[in-house]
């Protein structure tokens, strides 16, 4: 939000970037106990995430709607195609992601997170807060923005809106509600996020994760993946699994929010990221959220005696908030509100 209030941190934490210049393994902060180091290497996927064709979706092909289905109720996420974003331009959406964090840091400095010497906000450089001199720490830098830049990432901005569209139509048609129904709560209030993660490479990947498990806060998420090196894990039935690169595909997932308003019936996938030895990783990530200043709410139509209410209300950007507080400590915002 652009008027949230920041958050105080324990500790500045370092830019990733700068230290894998200068260390020949991770520090201790960024070290994961050892009982859980076994499980970075993730497991192959038996049932593939379904790829979704978005151009058979828009002309409600049944069999696309029947495959977005599966996937929202296996899953929660799938893979997108036929979006109508080009593959070249794609390129250039990930050239000017690269780009940002090839600056010299005193260039990205100058957009930098930290705010009165101790706080974090959510726009800007660097990394999120630090609750516990015994937090363990990601490996990764990232770049907060709320999307009203300039240029190619304006463009994506447009196009990932309409991807976003025709998917919350779906969403409502799966739900019986009326098709308009989760577009019109993205109104003029609403907000959108735009993250640009960078992984560096990491002389340990077994110690380290390059971004903890977590669920998005978001009504829905699209992220765009570097098509060179894997990284993302989803689990599921509390194994997790590595995510297939698809070139030029899109991922969508389910937020908390979505989650909520469903009543449960659709859920937000805990999912994380591993790091890669030789390899530095990119992603952009969007995030739809609702007004700020909106309850978020089971849709009443989703609330009967064979589905009592799930969740309790919560205001957007209170649930924004729990989100950076519970991701710091490595619990879940959305265990926070479930009745």
């Amino acid at each position: 939000m652009a008027d949230a209030e920041p958050w105080k941190t324990v500790k500045i934490p370092p830019i990733v970037q700068e230290l894998v210049t200068s260390m020949q393994e991770p520090s201790s902060l960024y070290v994961i106990p050892e009982q859980n180091r076994a499980a970075l290497a993730g497991s192959e996927m038996l049932d593939p995430i379904p790829i979704i064709d978005l151009r058979r979706l828009s002309d409600n092909n049944t069999d696309e709607v029947c495959k977005l289905r599966s996937a929202l109720e296996n899953w929660g996420l799938f893979l997108a195609v036929g979006h109508g974003v080009e593959p070249g331009f794609l390129g250039e959406v990930m050239k000017v992601t690269r780009e940002f964090f090839k600056l010299p840091l005193e260039e990205k400095q100058k957009y930098s997170n930290l705010v009165n010497g101790n706080e974090v906000r959510i726009e800007g450089y660097g990394n999120d807060m630090v609750v516990s001199e015994k937090q363990i720490l990601d490996w990764c830098d990232r770049l907060y923005i709320i999307v009203e830049p300039e240029d190619v990432l304006s463009e994506y901005t447009v196009r990932c809106r309409n991807i976003a569209n025709l998917f919350l139509e779906n969403l409502a048609k799966l739900l019986n509600l009326r098709e308009d129904y989760f577009i019109d709560m993205l109104d003029e209030n609403a907000m959108t996020y735009a993250r640009l993660n960078y992984y560096p490479h990491c002389p340990k990947p077994d110690h380290v994760v390059g971004m903890k498990p977590h669920t998005d806060a978001s009504v829905i998420t699209i992220v765009f993946i570097d098509d060179n090196v894997s990284g993302l894990q989803l689990q599921n039935n509390g194994v997790w699994y590595n995510v297939p690169i698809v070139s030029n595909a899109l991922l969508v997932n389910i937020g908390d929010v979505m989650e909520i308003m469903s009543n449960g019936f659709f859920k937000s996938p805990v999912h994380r990221v591993v790091t890669n030895a030789e390899k530095e990783r990119l992603s952009l990530v969007m995030f739809y959220t609702m007004d700020p200043e909106r309850e978020i709410e089971p849709v009443p139509e989703l609330v009967d005696e064979k589905r009592p209410r799930r969740y309790r209300n919560i205001k957007t950007k209170e649930y924004l908030a729990q989100l950076f507080e519970t991701f710091a400590r490595g619990t879940l915002a959305i265990d926070t509100v479930k009745i």
